[in-house]
């Protein structure tokens, strides 16, 4: 079920309030996905239930590549009436092919050694497309299959009691010339012949249902389906499904015949719910109790840390302002100190305040996005089952907010005394997101040339600069409109409660730890430590190919780090403040944004400590995504900076009189 966010306020409190209800009485209501689909045996079909189970396949995927193929660029079986599956923007964008195949079952009748198709190799035909099988075996490229809008799973011990379900199974494995076993061939003490190739030929697949007694549907509904992959060496006359395994030489001397077979059994299970059949996947994932405690571990040091930043805060700002009010009533009042002596230039305006304005506009719309779009996951909308929805509603969002982005860039442009506003909106249209573009091209072409199912069709780019410039772009303009055009005593008000001077104050010499290069390093650590944990399991989803579900915890530390980087903003912008250094515009807005740096060097340990990419191509892709990721994070944590100190200076300079 698709939900699409509503313009309209009250339509979605009104949607709020209802999904509240229905979570409140059905605690099994299954909000992401399609519609549920029940089956009935073959001589038992009707208009709501039918026999035939359709076996999708996706692209497949390696973590030590990251180029995605299409099911169709490896040497399987296909489908003689290929049937592609419709795919949103978010689908595209990640590289994902779903199509059918001709593994095709009939519920409730299993089928033992089937026969699906026979490849034959040569040493004069097709020796390339054997030569990318072996290739993808030797990089563990992974296959994804699809029942019933479900992923088929692989499960296998990973600890005694305990099984790990992976959305995927490999194409096969190898042994070494000195003998060294790899990936799944550790699984099989029958794969131990030297600079030997095993090809994954066969599968045993169980397929669990409910049969839909004492509820109110039709039929029976599928609620997991799992498979074995094996390697049995095959021949044309006799099909054995329990012969030694199927070999692919290093170097192929004759002809070789690859059959394909699959097995399939069906097994009744009514205490497995259809709403909660993703269960299973999700529960299995390691290390989910681990970082179940490590969360709740940070939340509480992060919010510890919030609360004394916040309490030192209110205890020194009261005790300023009312030292400050009591000496100017006193008589013997002389000179002022402190923050309150850089009052007439607080305000001043800001070198390249144009630059800021803009990143600023960016900032806010990448805010909204994010919130929005973090908001909805938590409603269950964007889940796994939802496939590419989280990244077709963020696209769809960012194009729809470019009002806000042209409002906030021209007003604040404003506010800094600019005059040239077609240079301000052109850039709030064109200059991160064309940045962002421009990397993003430079990565297309890489995976076109590589012939990498991650890479956009043309189509698609066009429909991306259409939405671009047709959309984003009249609505940026518009917002800078009304920005320009709007009343002083509107949203982000132009008059400050105190004026500025004419001649610059000269800043006194300043010590190591109130100079803004330290300030700014100092800065971004908080944040980042509020986004650690999460940030590992992040990059875990994006290139491990793993599961991320739990968006309600991850929406919990998005508020965090919001707090956080106000908090720790507003502090060393008071420090700087008190040191009558009145630089504050630049320095609130890198002084969080310098969280970004933190990330990428993070990103950077990432890719050496955990991941086993290897190949140029693949290395330049990872850190050409790398820099998009870190660029984005970096216009969101400086614009909330810049915002909570633009509110903390109005606010002190507001509150205290000043002459």
């Amino acid at each position: 079920m698709e939900a699409n966010p509503s313009a309209n306020g009250r339509l979605c409190l009104s949607l709020f309030i209802f999904t509240l209800l229905c979570l409140e009485r059905s605690a099994g209501f299954y909000l992401p996905g399609l519609a549920p689909v029940s089956f009935c045996e073959e001589n038992s079909e009707t208009d709501n239930c039918k026999s035939q189970i359709k076996l999708f396949v996706n692209r497949l995927d390696s973590v030590e590549s990251v180029l995605p193929y299409e099911y169709d660029a490896f040497d399987f079986c296909k489908d003689e009436h290929e049937e592609w599956a419709s795919e949103n923007l978010g689908q595209v964008l990640f590289g994902e092919r779903i199509e059918s195949s001709p593994y095709k079952f009939t519920f409730k009748k299993p089928e033992t050694c089937a026969k699906v198709c026979t490849k034959t190799y040569t040493t004069k035909d097709k020796i390339a497309a054997l030569e990318f099988m072996k290739k993808g075996i030797e990089l563990n490229y992974q296959q994804h299959w699809i029942i019933d809008n479900m992923p088929v799973t692989w499960c296998y011990d990973v600890e005694v009691g305990q099984k790990y379900c992976r959305p995927g199974f490999p194409i096969g494995c190898a042994i070494a010339e000195d003998g060294r076993i790899r990936d799944s061939c550790i699984l099989n003490n029958q794969f131990n012949k030297k600079n030997t190739f095993y090809l994954f030929n066969h599968v045993d697949i169980i397929i669990t249902y409910h049969s839909g007694n004492g509820e109110n549907w039709e039929g029976a509904r599928l609620v997991s389906a799992r498979l074995e992959p094996k390697s049995y060496k095959h021949t044309k006359n006799n099909l054995n499904c329990d012969g030694p395994p199927m070999e692919i030489p290093q170097k192929l001397t004759g002809d070789l015949d690859v059959i394909y077979t699959y097995s399939v059994k069906f097994q009744e299970n009514n205490t497995i719910k259809w709403a909660s059949r993703w269960d299973y996947i999700l529960e299995s994932i390691p290390h989910t109790n681990i970082q179940w405690v490590s969360i709740m571990n940070s939340l509480v040091i992060v919010l510890f840390l919030s609360g004394m930043v916040a309490m030192i805060m209110l205890r020194t700002l009261h005790k300023d302002i009312a030292r400050y009010n009591q000496i100017e009533s006193s008589e013997d009042a002389q000179e002022e100190f402190g923050w309150k002596l850089v009052h007439g230039d607080i305000f001043r305006s800001p070198k390249k305040g144009m630059l800021l304005a803009v990143f600023l506009g960016q900032g806010t719309q990448i805010f909204i996005m994010t919130f929005i779009t973090l908001f909805q996951a938590c409603l269950g909308f964007l889940s796994p089952a939802n496939r590419g929805a989280l990244m077709t509603c963020a696209v769809v969002l960012w194009v729809l907010l470019g009002t806000p982005a042209g409002y906030v860039s021209a007003r604040m442009y404003k506010t800094f005394g600019g005059e040239k506003w077609k240079s301000n909106v052109l850039l709030t249209s064109f200059l991160c997101p064309g940045i962002i573009f421009a990397d993003f091209f430079i990565m297309n072409i890489i995976l076109w040339q590589k012939g990498s199912s991650a890479a956009i069709p043309f189509g698609t780019l066009v429909a991306i600069l259409a939405m671009w410039f047709g959309i984003s772009v009249p609505l940026t303009f518009l917002g800078a409109y009304f920005g320009f055009k709007q009343r002083s005593h509107c949203l982000l008000a132009i008059e400050h409660p105190v004026r500025t001077n004419q001649i610059p104050r000269q800043i006194p010499q300043q010590s190591f730890f109130t100079k803004s290069f330290p300030g700014i390093i100092m800065g971004g650590i908080l944040p980042f430590g509020c986004i650690f944990i999460q940030l590992f399991f992040i990059l875990n989803s994006i290139w491990s190919h793993q599961m991320y579900y739990m968006f309600g915890v991850l929406f919990l530390v998005f508020i965090i780090l919001l707090i956080t980087c106000s908090e720790a903003t507003i502090l060393l912008c008071y420090f700087h403040l008190c040191a009558e250094d009145y630089h504050w515009w630049w320095r609130s807005f890198l002084t969080s944004g310098f969280t970004a740096f933190y990330l990428f060097v993070y990103a950077i340990h990432y890719f050496f400590s955990k991941l086993q990419i290897t190949g140029t191509a693949s290395t330049i892709l990872y850190f050409g995504y790398t820099l998009i990721m870190v660029l984005i994070f970096f216009l969101f944590t400086g614009t909330i900076g810049f915002f909570s100190c633009y509110w903390f200076v109005k606010k002190i300079y507001s509150v205290v009189k000043v002459d």
